[in-house]
């Protein structure tokens, strides 16, 4: 007998204004037009996943509005979880983020200021997923609005070979299919993901 599955739905968020200096924070930067477009899109997308039971979401807005066209058309609420919220990195917004971000990538425990080093963002997005998945009833579809680094390390923490490469590539938006047989992940689909992982 084949036990039933847990899907955990990862959802990176569509097109979002870039971050800056005098700009909205990060709990505040909303979707681009062109954003919200790809949000309307994703209803369609995230159907062909099967119902969903539960829909997550970062308490960042553009991840809250990514997920919002697809909760009026399921009728259920969005749930805001902390947990999902993007990586603390500790970083002003800068020109040369990405550099920033790649020297994170190379030494993952560095801590910028109070931020937080990409390993506790690991542990932190492990550790999410672990719980989502450990606390879903069998045959269950979770939709889970995020940030791009934290799924990269989510899928790191689950033993995939992600690098920074893989998180510099991520489009924005993305769906990441994570099939649960009990703890045990079975199956990975997504974009960069080799087909089936």
């Amino acid at each position: 007998m084949i036990a039933p599955v847990v899907d955990l739905l990862l959802v990176r968020h569509a097109d979002s204004v870039a971050p800056t200096p005098d700009g909205p924070d990060e709990y505040r930067r909303p979707l681009t037009e062109k954003g919200c477009e790809q949000a309307l899109d994703l209803v369609s997308a995230l159907g062909h996943h099967g119902r969903a039971s539960r829909l997550l979401s970062s308490p960042c807005l553009r991840a809250i509005q990514t997920l919002e066209p697809t909760a009026r058309v399921v009728g259920l609420p969005i749930c805001r979880r902390d947990e999902l919220r993007e990586w603390r990195s500790g970083l002003a917004p800068t020109r040369d983020w990405q550099a920033h971000y790649e020297r994170s990538w190379a030494q993952p425990g560095t801590v910028i200021g109070t931020g937080e080093s990409l390993a506790e963002l690991t542990t932190r997005a492990g550790n999410t997923v672990r719980a989502l998945v450990g606390s879903a009833a069998p045959a269950t579809t979770i939709l889970a609005a995020t940030h791009g680094t934290w799924i990269s390390r989510a899928l790191l923490a689950l033993g995939l070979p992600i690098d920074c490469a893989f998180w510099l590539s991520m489009p924005m938006p993305a769906i990441y299919t994570l099939s649960f047989d009990g703890p045990d992940l079975r199956r990975a689909f997504g974009p960069g993901l080799e087909s089936g992982q």
